[in-house]
């Protein structure tokens, strides 16, 4: 593929952006200094040990700079996790395309879907220096998606597979120029499957036609990603954005209010919350297009909240707010109360303010 010069937008152009499933997991006490066997080499068999041994990236591997088999995507909107940054690529196997069949993407087995998360020591100023905490990797087997998270090491040469999680403190200094200490708990293997679960099977959350099917900037164009991914030719079958639903950025001011908190809900709450979601019994279903306001929770008393509802009985109470269940749980670290239960250990205040002014300008 003649990818080089648009691979190379890689985290410039992306700024490493700005989602995930966890509950506590061991701790992990102390640096990870080994350096892999240099005798382990890439046999094909995933996964492996050291996420360097795969080759994603060229140079220095916390450059994470792409090579020509790795394509660089982001969704839309991006999920909720710590504050955390991003940067997301997908590599497929070649002579393999992705496909569309009824309106999703099937993936080739060997497909793998990267995702960084790391915090810059400044917000405001993103390019300062950065440390990378975790790298989880979605790889499609034969039997269906697999995931594996890898944490990182102080030095920030590479990267182990610990599929029991971890924690790392976490420090930087916010966009308000606040000093903030996170602990940031990295998901164990089977975490990733709560979310992850669609019709008890694990399925990529972000990686879906409504989530990609928008403009990006490359390095010397601007094109809608499918389109993009089809002209290098690993993707067949998009027959142009208009043909199919298109997700928008909540953090997209100039949008319409009620669009941008569907946006919010869809990326951060529909993949549990949906008809094939581990969240079906509950009745609320929160897809960017969903119009039946029973199943937005306006009006609605909750099935399976328990004490989580609060003293509250709607879970959107409209024009509201700070009586509805969704803001308050949304607005909890608590167990047994905070929504998501997992993926965050912070209360994610923009979003919250979001949902917030939505509700507030609901007609009662």
């Amino acid at each position: 593929m003649a990818v080089k010069t648009i691979l190379y937008l890689s985290l410039a152009c992306l700024a490493f952006q700005l989602t995930s499933c966890n509950k506590p997991a061991p701790e992990v006490k102390s640096p990870i200094t080994e350096e892999p066997d240099q005798t382990e080499m890439a046999d094909g068999r995933f996964p492996y040990k050291w996420l360097s041994t795969y080759g994603f990236f060229e140079g220095d591997l916390a450059d994470l700079k792409p090579n020509e088999q790795v394509v660089l995507y982001r969704p839309a909107s991006s999920l909720f996790t710590d504050y955390a940054q991003k940067s997301r690529f997908i590599s497929v196997p070649d002579s393999q395309k992705i496909t569309i069949e009824d309106g999703e993407l099937n993936f080739p087995v060997g497909t793998i879907l990267i995702k960084n998360f790391y915090y810059p020591s400044n917000f405001q100023n993103p390019e300062s220096e950065k440390k990378i905490i975790e790298t989880r990797l979605l790889i499609q087997e034969e039997g269906g998606w697999e995931a594996y998270p890898y944490i990182w090491n102080e030095e920030q040469t590479n990267a182990v597979l610990k599929v029991v999680g971890g924690e790392r403190e976490v420090r930087f200094r916010d966009v308000n120029g606040e000093d903030q200490v996170i602990n940031y708990l990295i998901p164990n293997k089977n975490q990733c499957k709560t979310c992850h679960n669609k019709s008890e099977s694990l399925q990529p959350i972000g990686v879906k036609i409504k989530h990609l099917n928008f403009e990006i900037d490359w390095v010397d164009t601007k094109s809608n990603q499918l389109a993009h991914w089809q002209e290098l030719g690993i993707l067949e079958g998009f027959e142009g954005k208009e043909n199919y639903p298109a997700m928008i950025d909540y953090n997209d001011s100039d949008q319409v209010l009620a669009d941008r908190a569907m946006a919010y809900l869809d990326i951060n709450c529909s993949h549990c919350h949906s008809q094939e979601g581990p969240a079906s019994t509950s009745g609320l279903f929160l897809t960017f297009d969903q119009k039946d306001p029973m199943k937005l929770g306006i009006m609605k008393i909750p099935v399976a909240a328990g004490n989580g509802a609060g003293s509250f009985d709607f879970d959107i109470f409209p024009g509201k707010a700070d009586e509805s269940i969704l803001v308050h749980r949304m607005n909890s670290t608590e167990v047994g109360t905070a929504m998501p239960e997992l993926g965050r250990s912070t209360i994610h205040k923009e979003g919250v303010e979001l949902i917030r002014a939505w509700i507030d300008e609901m007609k009662k």
